[in-house]
């Protein structure tokens, strides 16, 4: 039963969404084009009583209506002209989610009605928009503020973390509320975590494509709602209590010493390619939502987009009103949300004018001179799937990135598939050749050797070959270049020997991870081998493949130690977690370098070393006495000399311990080889035994 063309208040055209006060809720949505607009209110029963929007000003939509409450659910209908190929997409048996909805409510189905050229209403199949008013009590919460160097991130996902955890209320686990439980963020601090960077909590939902298969999208990288908390991890309700939970999650994360970092997918949404849904953007303004190939003088186009998301569509930033959405959201987060950061899905996407990559455009141009924004932390995936889009190196301050050349060149290097050390050399001192040229820090690069898309560290060393075949696209989806060794046996086995090099080479990648210049980043599980069965690309699988099992049947508990260890070291260490480049030459005149490589042989490398196709074994020395960062009052600040080998090589080594006028003696820190134990004392010439695929780190004593 549905009551129309009801009376609305003028009202007035900012802000945007719908804004409750004790006598009336504002409602503003920009649908530019539109010739009629609706706020469509539901109660309880699901009756929809729909008030049309008189007023129009400056391509805004708007109206007051009193006696709202909050929790009440809601949606627009947009009415206009219907010509696919000039951007016009109205259809008012379409309900759609305001984009600047702060909750979304309900389920969404799969159903022809959800296409905008089907006349069905769409209203059964789609989520609600929830008017939400939040008197939050943020008093006590402190926003830590960490430096980047001194941070540590782990990136997980709110319900694949807790969903198997037993220590855990069960109606909690896979929320927002399980997430923030003692168990999780004492786990986090003990491990020595200094943020969490949560996958995708914008309100997303499944692509149609994947119900027949029984499948759901699990990671989230396909929203409908930027402001919204996704609904499917909330404990207590829909009705806007998700964004109670959600603010509770992030100051209990504050009070244990944890940031809170959000995953954000404003490339793209939902809403897909041409043919895909209308959900909410594409019936209200699709013209300046999406981008669309260029067009051709004279010569009416198809209703083509310009994708390159891999998903579709493209959001267009070129569009002041899409631009001002996204801006306008992630002010939210951080301001109302008190996140503390945000990593960028295919940032690249983002960054674009018109269909160039443009470092200087107007997205990175406001995100970068926001008053909001610029004080938080910003980290860019500096990619998308365009041949173009590749800009690693090239993303301007404050910016970090993702560094997919660390990534890479650590995991073949503890395969022996390097061609030498050079590059890896690089990769350890963080990344000189794509970071220091524009004047950014070492913790511009933000190293990792897995994230979510991939193998976890245990499938890079048990399988060869991805094995995707429960993701209904018959293992063709996900990479094939995995850069991964499965250590003589394709996937699981109980061979002792397979088994203890495989938690070698994890450690070895977490431990070179933890110590490399840089910021590390850790995707939740690795540290205690977690397994996908060699899925690289679960996003799909909301289930036992993706979710971490906290059992301690199985779990690689030398490799959280070891991760524990280094982190700890990282922390407790400045030598270990710098903010200026290496130079290579003393700190003070006739002290130590600051860095020197070291050859097997003792000796510093030399030109035809680095030169050397068959090396695989590195020594890297840093110097604590003094070091180039000073105090906050300028003083100079001193630390203990650190030397870390590195043997990636498939035997063992003989390594000699460089004789020097600065450091005589040292002791075994940290050490995935069996045979060198922690606390083995060292002196300067002489000799240490290396097992193949082990590294040692050596403290001045």
């Amino acid at each position: 039963m549905t009551s129309l063309d009801l009376s609305a208040w003028p009202g007035r055209n900012w802000p945007l969404g719908a804004t409750w006060t004790p006598e009336a809720t504002n409602f503003a949505v920009h649908a530019p084009a539109a010739t009629a607009v609706w706020v469509c209110l539901f109660d309880d029963d699901d009756v929809e009583r729909r008030h049309r929007l008189t007023e129009h000003s400056l391509g805004i939509w708007h109206g007051a209506l009193p006696g709202l409450s909050p929790g009440q659910r809601y949606g627009f209908r947009a009415d206009g002209p219907w010509d696919p190929t000039q951007g016009l997409r109205f259809n008012p048996a379409k309900l759609l989610l305001d984009p600047y909805a702060r909750a979304v409510s309900g389920d969404f189905v799969t159903h022809p009605a959800i296409y905008g050229t089907d006349e069905r209403d769409s209203a059964p199949y789609v989520g609600r928009s929830v008017l939400v008013h939040d008197d939050f009590d943020w008093s006590g919460d402190v926003k830590h503020g960490y430096r980047w160097r001194d941070s540590a991130i782990y990136e997980l996902h709110v319900k694949g973390f807790t969903k198997l955890h037993d220590r855990i209320p069960e109606e909690l686990r896979g929320t927002y509320a399980g997430l923030a439980h003692p168990v999780v963020t004492d786990y986090l601090t003990d491990l020595g975590i200094t943020a969490v960077e949560l996958l995708p909590v914008h309100q997303f939902c499944s692509e149609p494509h994947l119900a027949p298969l029984g499948l759901t999208n699990y990671w989230g990288y396909n929203s409908v709602g930027f402001f919204a908390p996704h609904a499917a991890y909330s404990a207590s309700g829909d009705r806007g209590q998700q964004v109670t939970e959600f603010k509770q999650m992030v100051k209990d994360f504050h009070a244990a010493g944890i940031e809170v970092l959000l995953d954000v997918v404003y490339n793209h949404t939902a809403e897909a390619g041409p043919d895909g849904p209308t959900y909410s953007l594409r019936g209200l303004d699709d013209l300046g939502s999406y981008r669309r190939v260029a067009a051709r003088p004279h010569r009416r186009e198809p209703d083509t987009y310009w994708d390159v998301t891999g998903c579709g569509n493209t959001v267009s930033t070129d569009d002041h009103s899409s631009l001002r959405l996204v801006l306008d959201s992630l002010r939210y987060w951080v301001t109302e949300m008190h996140v503390d950061g945000f990593r960028f899905d295919l940032a690249s996407a983002l960054a674009r004018t018109d269909h160039r990559v443009d470092m200087a455009g107007k997205f990175l141009t406001c995100v970068t001179q926001d008053p909001v924004l610029r004080h938080v932390k910003l980290v860019a995936e500096p990619w998308d799937v365009s041949m173009d889009g590749y800009r690693v190196g090239e993303f301007p301050a404050p910016f970090t990135e993702w560094n997919d050349q660390y990534r890479d060149t650590m995991r073949d290097f503890w395969r022996a598939r390097t061609d030498g050390v050079r590059t890896v050399a690089t990769r350890l001192a963080g990344s000189s050749d794509l970071y220091l040229d524009d004047g950014r820090s070492p913790y511009a690069s933000i190293n990792f050797v897995t994230a979510h898309d991939g193998f976890t560290v245990r499938d890079l060393v048990s399988y060869d070959r991805k094995h995707n075949e429960a993701n209904g696209e018959g293992n063709r989806d996900g990479s094939d270049e995995n850069r991964s060794w499965n250590c003589g046996v394709e996937g699981e086995t109980d061979d002792p020997d397979v088994v203890a090099l495989r938690r070698r080479q994890a450690a070895n990648l977490m431990v070179t991870l933890c110590l490399s210049a840089g910021v590390p980043m850790i995707t939740a599980g690795d540290e205690r081998g977690r397994t996908q069965g060699g899925n690289n690309n679960p996003y799909s699988q909301d289930n036992e493949v993706s979710w971490v099992d906290w059992s301690a049947d199985d779990a690689w508990l030398d490799v959280y130690d070891l991760t524990r260890t280094a982190l700890r070291l990282r922390r407790e260490h400045e030598a270990l977690r710098q903010r200026h480049w290496f130079e290579g030459r003393p700190t003070v005149p006739g002290g130590a370098k600051d860095l020197a490589w070291i050859h097997p042989d003792g000796r510093e490398m030399t030109p035809e070393d680095w030169q050397d196709p068959a090396l695989h074994v590195l020594g890297m020395f840093v110097s604590g006495d003094p070091l180039r960062t000073l105090g906050p009052r300028g003083e100079v600040l001193r630390d203990t000399g650190f030397l870390l080998w590195l043997n990636a090589s498939p035997q063992e080594r003989t390594v000699t311990l460089p004789e020097n006028d600065w450091v005589h003696t040292g002791v075994v820190v940290l050490s995935t080889d069996p045979d060198v134990p922690t606390s083995l004392k060292v002196v300067a010439g002489e000799e240490l035994l290396l097992a193949a695929r082990s590294l040692v780190l050596l403290q001045e004593a």
